[in-house]
């Protein structure tokens, strides 16, 4: 039957629903229910909904993808109380943390990112068996296989953050499961690494994103712009070109000069989406095992300009500001380090004065009073001068009450 469906047709064609090409009979391989028209999913694609197939790697995957999704949600509820309207109202900033940098490669404690582990396992197996299933369901259709390889590129992505903790000796470079905190976790991984920005296969991946975004737009809005004489039929529009494809081809001829065919414009997307995941697979797997820090790279490479030291430290206080901007750890608390002996009075007096200070200056402050040596006598605060009393003294009249 002629089917002929988009935004613009009033009329939804309504048939028996397709019960698609035979597949293999078995415990997995039969299709669930016989399909139904919803005219809600006609309005933006094809009407029919079902049956549907999974097969033995579909059914494993959901399995897996489950037990992933319990093992992440009931950590995240343990963490707010098991309090149902704390879960929904945190939930943006809850998370499964990896395990800490003490535990390095060696498997953790359940409640000190074992749970992390386990859930991350599962979760790779269901992606992985997904893949399979759809790889088995493009060559049992007949179809090629380009729908798979360019899953497994995004997979290879996702990959790369187990495999670079792997290289680097450490499960706590790896991403939290939780929606902020992965956020978090993507800023403090380009900080660590000396900024992304300076990554040349991050750039890539970044090049081919933005083009990917253009081709899909320009390509979807010119095959709308035709959809009214059957430009979205593009099959039949390959063998035998309509008003559609002409009038298409013609306007990219006259605007930008040359023109992709219905056919290619798909491969310049396909090749476009793939090689952004491709290219920033590569740049997180030289990020700390190639590259240790992106930044002195580019700057070796005349990526970046050199700038001036204006900062010229000793190696006492450079051991003094080690670790000083860098947080806490998760199992610790904020400490106050003590002043070197003998620089209590100092450090009040600076104190007092900290209101024509900035931080900055109270830090440099604090880091060149470690490198006084011991034995340097106690400082004690400087002695007011007697006029500036005297300016503040009383007046006659008040001597005299």
């Amino acid at each position: 039957m002629l089917e002929y469906q988009n935004l613009f047709t009033r009329v939804q064609v309504r048939h028996a629903p397709d019960p698609g090409l035979p597949v293999e009979t078995g415990i997995t391989g039969a299709r669930y229910g016989k399909g139904f028209m919803l005219s809600l999913a006609g309005r933006i694609g094809d009407a029919q909904i079902g049956p549907i197939y999974f097969g033995w790697a579909g059914i494993a995957s959901l399995v897996f993808g489950f037990l992933a999704f319990e093992i992440i949600g009931l950590n995240m509820m343990a963490s707010v109380g098991w309090s149902p309207i704390e879960f929904i109202r945190q939930l943006p900033w809850l998370s499964l943390e990896p395990p800490s940098p003490v535990y390095g490669l060696r498997i953790p404690p359940l409640a000190q990112g074992g749970w992390y582990l386990m859930a991350g396992f599962f979760l790779t197996i269901s992606i992985l068996l997904w893949w399979v299933r759809t790889y088995q369901r493009a060559r049992a259709l007949g179809m090629g296989t380009h729908l798979p390889w360019a899953f497994a590129s995004a997979i290879f992505l996702y990959l790369t953050f187990f495999f670079q903790p792997l290289l680097v000796g450490s499960w706590s470079e790896m991403v939290p499961f939780g929606i902020f905190p992965h956020l978090d976790w993507t800023a403090a991984f380009s900080i660590r690494y000396g900024n992304l920005y300076y990554n040349p296969f991050h750039a890539l991946s970044i090049v081919f994103l933005y083009g990917s975004a253009v081709l899909f737009a320009m390509h979807g809005a010119t095959i709308l712009a035709v959809a009214r004489m059957g430009g979205e039929r593009e099959i039949e529009q390959i063998t035998d070109r309509g008003t559609a494809a002409e009038r298409s081809m013609l306007f990219w001829r006259w605007t930008m000069g040359f023109n992709a065919t219905m056919e290619s414009i798909h491969r310049w997307a396909w090749w476009f989406a793939v090689l952004t995941t491709f290219t920033g697979g590569i740049g997180i797997l030289l990020t700390g095992t190639v590259v240790d820090n992106w930044y002195l790279w580019g700057q070796k490479h005349g990526l970046v300009a050199s700038y001036p030291a204006q900062n010229v430290i000793t190696p006492d206080q450079a051991e003094f500001l080690r670790g000083r901007y860098q947080g806490t750890s998760p199992d610790s608390f904020p400490s106050y380090l003590a002043p070197a002996a003998g620089m209590a009075p100092l450090m009040d007096s600076l104190m007092m004065d900290s209101t024509m200070m900035d931080s900055t200056a109270m830090d440099s402050m604090r880091a060149d009073t470690t490198a006084v040596p011991a034995t340097t006598p106690p400082v004690t605060p400087p002695v007011t001068p007697p006029e500036l009393f005297e300016s503040d003294a009383p007046t006659s009249t008040s001597r005299k009450n």
